[in-house]
């Protein structure tokens, strides 16, 4: 049962080795799917903006991501549009989630599980799962709003009014006590805020653990998600600054403070945008 080789006091039982294989396997992996998904998104976004918008009353432009266009059905466009969304969340919330995986790795890693690499899969399915669905629900929302924004000009010079109150409100949103809660949680170990009492190393566990930390993470970035979905959600510009903000706040060694400044400055450019809509701004 020896530990120790001749080359030095390296340890041959495996253990170690392959704790230290599987560590590196998954940060690869991590690297390589948040490679993948951003050059996705990039292209995605492009052909999008090759696409072109469509100019509507009261100044602002309308994305192709809601509109059919000419030889397209409305399940095209929805698929279209949920790849897109699906490669696009990847790419924003990876960053947030490896620490996440990490922590549930060494949660479960210390029962001596030998499957965590499986298990890790499991979670990160089970955690992008409750985004798709959530892209699910926002592009029937989107597409019928977009509708009647065109049927109705009215309507269509409102909203750079209220893309402005909602900048703001997520900003406010910012700096309550139900944000602060929602973000400590996201940077606790596994089941303290979460109500799981043990993380057993199961797949239905694994799954379960996935779905939870998707709908808590959701909830902790509706605020700046409404921002992306109102300011540009195939923008590449409105997607690195939300991704920049969702990161800072859940990764900085102050993230709680992190939180409020995101918040005023959200606040800020909210004011902007309703000052600029009622002819307050620069150029009015």
């Amino acid at each position: 049962m020896g530990h120790v080789s001749a080359s030095g006091g390296r340890e041959t039982s495996g253990h170690p080795i392959d704790a230290r294989v599987s560590s590196r396997a998954f940060f690869g992996v991590s690297a390589l799917l948040f490679a993948v998904s951003t050059a996705a998104t990039v292209v995605g976004a492009a052909s999008m903006s090759a696409m072109g918008e469509m100019p509507m009353p009261g100044g602002w432009s309308m994305s192709s991501a809601w509109m059919r266009m000419c030889g397209q059905t409305w399940a095209g466009v929805a698929a279209s549009f949920l790849g897109m969304w699906v490669v696009m969340m990847v790419a924003m919330m990876l960053p947030s989630l490896v620490p996440m995986l990490l922590r549930y790795r060494e949660a479960v890693g210390r029962s001596g599980e030998t499957r965590l690499g499986w298990l890790t899969m499991r979670v990160g399915v089970g955690y992008f799962f409750v985004w798709t669905a959530l892209g699910m629900a926002t592009f029937p929302l989107g597409a019928a709003l977009a509708s009647l924004e065109m049927e109705l000009p009215a309507l269509a010079r409102a909203v750079p009014f209220a893309t402005g109150v909602i900048v703001l409100i997520a900003g406010a949103l910012q700096f309550t006590a139900w944000k602060a809660r929602r973000l400590a949680c996201c940077r606790e170990i596994p089941g303290r805020c979460l109500r799981v009492p043990a993380l057993s190393a199961d797949a239905a566990t694994a799954w379960r653990h996935g779905l939870r930390l998707g709908l808590h993470c959701s909830y902790c970035c509706a605020g700046l998600t409404m921002i992306l979905l109102v300011a540009g959600v195939m923008d590449l510009r409105v997607m690195a600054v939300v991704t920049a903000a969702i990161t800072a706040e859940r990764l900085a060694p102050h993230g709680e403070r992190v939180a409020p400044v995101i918040g005023g400055v959200a606040v800020c450019v909210g004011v902007l945008l309703i000052a600029q809509a009622a002819g307050l701004g620069c150029g009015a």
